[in-house]
């Protein structure tokens, strides 16, 4: 039999065992002329589409004749998988480019699959402005597992993933939420598998331009006392894919940029109502991507994509106007080879990835009200915060070194399957919270407005430098995390070798019930602090409670699964599974926990040097203790005002930091 590509024209030959089974290994998503012959009987041909992470299923049924005669066979337009029991959806080219999509971010699309929503990805972290993840059955988004070609883009540090994909280069992708596949990666709420175009033996492409301007739409909701915000959004881009040689070697090139200005409001409570108003809020992303494809034999398919990404953004964290520039860029290098040897198939993939974030503070040198004051302000819960942004400054990168093998084998009516994973990932970088300039929290009540309505600045009450100094935060400008090195930086490593094996089993026990099942067995080496020592003060608490943690190398996951076509028309299946699946644990679970269990390091602190009560408080760093502030209230004999003391308090912070000396690790 012979599998051909009707976009490229490559060609896969196979021959069946004595149970007339065949598999033919990892096809391209596309569209495929199936033709059956056998000696003394009619040549068969017959079409069938090839969607991601689906098994296709072609049951030729040949009748006595010529080989020269061709019985045509049409498809069933409506069929469903009847082959695997993973509850899954997929969603195509055509659907991803003709269905109305809000900022062409096709995530939003996996909303048609049911059980399926979409979460913004500043609901996990600041550093994932412009991303979206998916939520499974009303389970949070942080640890849906997301694939490109076949190899892991997912975000290791705080959940999502590491990049988006450029709409108009995706040809399918397919979404995972329950008695997922035994070669899904890491992951128990779901899984996002994406797969990109390729160049055919036809030339196509497309250019494109949008273009969104609030003063051409509905009003954007406008908060009570301020004028209408601002939008204005463009994207636009192109792609281009075809042959190199024809049937032989294709190329396909995609690019879109989106850039985006906006503004966002900040409300501000009495009495600094003055204040309310907007910042503006502008977002630019660029997704490149360039693709060849090669057939090296009939049953050899070789390919190379490079993808990079870049996005900013600037926002506030809901922090008034304390706002930062928020960057990442993402190179990703993926090659794939997917072949037949005799009844084997083999699909390898190798990836190189590296994703930086970086986080800059966008304040000082801004027109934003008090954007260079050498204090960061927080007037109670009244919504007014100014000055520069504590996030800032922040770096976090992560690097995928992997290489993954699915193979599979036909006996009888069984096909076995079998595979492994190796990713080597490190991440790294450093988090300076609150840095640039300390911290100060005002109350906003009867007693602080009194004070301040006779402030000596302009203004009285509402201005917040005649208010007075309660509780101020220190920051020692360090911001690692471990005490291991990192790509380039002496401390804040953190280091995983992720293993995946499995085998297992589709039986096809009839021609319309299938039984799937086995065992995968995966490990994670850097996810749970287990190199570092306990901490014995917990066991007056729980005995064993202070105990090192250890390293969980028994994770087996065994999996069943059934798919029943009662009709045996290929429009209804009864699916039905159970098994073990291994969660994802992110690694600022261990970034904020490793602080706790290392005894040296880099590691930031934050202390107060005036309590809520304005209570001078003594401030320790590692290179000794620090005087006792003299700009409390309880200090000086009464209440001060932020304006007459914001010096000191800053040159106080300064002196905190020069103590605050980089410990060697131990």
């Amino acid at each position: 039999m012979t599998i051909t590509n009707v976009a490229t024209g490559q060609v896969k030959s196979l021959t069946t065992n004595s149970s007339g089974a065949y598999n033919s290994g990892a096809l391209l998503p596309g569209d495929y002329k199936v033709q059956v012959s056998a000696r003394g009987f009619s040549q068969l041909e017959t079409l069938v589409t090839v969607l991601v992470g689906n098994t296709a299923t072609v049951n030729a049924k040949l009748q006595i004749g010529q080989e020269s005669q061709v019985v045509e066979v049409q498809g069933s337009a409506v069929r469903v998988n009847t082959e695997q029991a993973t509850v899954q959806g997929v969603l195509n080219a055509e659907q991803i480019e003709n269905l109305p999509v809000n900022g062409r971010n096709f995530l939003y699309l996996a909303q048609l699959e049911p059980g399926v929503q979409i979460q913004d990805g500043q609901d996990f972290d600041p550093t994932k402005a412009g991303y979206s993840s998916i939520s499974f059955g009303g389970r949070f988004g942080r640890t849906a597992r997301i694939e490109v070609d076949g190899v892991d883009v997912s975000d290791e540090t705080v959940g999502t993933t590491t990049m988006d994909i450029p709409a108009s280069g995706i040809e399918e992708f397919q979404l995972s939420q329950s008695s997922l596949d035994l070669s899904n990666e890491l992951t128990s709420s779901g899984a996002v598998n994406v797969t990109t175009k390729s160049g055919t033996n036809g030339l196509h492409g497309e250019a494109f331009g949008l273009f969104r301007d609030s003063s051409l739409a509905a009003a954007l909701p406008t908060p009570v006392g301020l004028a209408p915000p601002t939008s204005q959004r463009s994207q636009y881009g192109g792609r281009l894919g075809g042959p190199i040689i024809k049937n032989k070697f294709f190329y396909f090139l995609d690019g879109e940029r989106t850039e985006q200005h906006g503004q966002a409001a900040v409300l501000a409570g009495a009495p600094f109502n003055n204040f309310s108003g907007y910042f503006n809020s502008p977002f630019i992303e660029d997704n490149l991507m360039g693709k060849a494809d090669y057939q090296l034999t009939q049953s050899a398919h070789l390919f190379y994509r490079f993808s990079y990404f870049k996005n900013s953004l600037l926002a506030n964290a809901g922090l008034g106007f304390s706002v930062y520039d928020n960057k990442d860029i993402t190179r990703n290098h993926v090659i794939g080879l997917d072949f037949n040897s005799g009844s084997f198939s083999h699909s390898i993939r190798f990836e190189y990835l590296k994703f930086q974030n970086q986080i800059v503070d966008a304040t000082v040198g801004s027109n934003l009200p008090l954007a260079n004051y050498p204090v960061e302000i927080q007037m109670g819960s009244t919504g007014l915060v100014t000055g520069p942004n504590y996030l800032a400054p922040q770096s976090t990168l992560q690097s995928n070194h992997q290489v993954k093998y699915d193979g599979s084998k036909a006996m009888g009516s069984h096909v076995i399957r079998y595979g492994f994973g190796f990713n080597h990932i490190v991440g790294g970088g450093f988090a300076n919270f609150q840095s640039i300039a300390p911290f100060l929290l005002t109350n906003v009540g009867t007693l602080e407005t009194t004070f301040a309505q006779t402030g000596p600045f302009p203004g009285g009450a509402s201005n917040p430098l005649n208010y007075p100094v309660e509780a101020v935060g220190l920051g020692n400008g360090l911001g690692y995390s471990t005490t291991t090195p990192a790509f380039g930086f002496p401390s804040g490593g953190i280091t995983d070798n992720r293993i995946g094996v499995y085998v297992g089993d589709n039986w096809k026990v009839k021609k319309n019930f299938t039984l799937t099942y086995g065992l995968r067995y995966v490990r994670d080496s850097g996810r749970t602090d287990s190199n570092l020592p306990g901490i014995p003060e917990l066991n007056a608490l729980m005995p064993g409670l202070g105990n090192p943690v250890k390293q969980p190398n028994l994770n087996f996951a065994p999996q069943v699964g059934i798919a029943w076509d009662p009709t045996g028309q290929g429009k209804t299946v009864i699916r039905s599974g159970i098994g073990l699946f291994y969660e994802n644990a992110i690694w600022n679970n261990v970034a904020f926990d490793a602080p706790d269990r290392e005894q040296t390091g880099a590691f930031g602190q934050f202390p107060t040097a005036c309590a809520a009560a304005n209570t001078p408080q003594p401030v320790v760093a590692t290179g000794g203790e620090l005087p006792l502030p003299t700009f409390c209230g309880t200090a000086t004999g009464g209440l001060v005002a932020i304006g007459t003391v914001a010096n000191q308090i800053e040159a106080y912070q300064k002196l905190y930091q020069s103590l605050s000396i980089q410990s060697d690790p131990a």
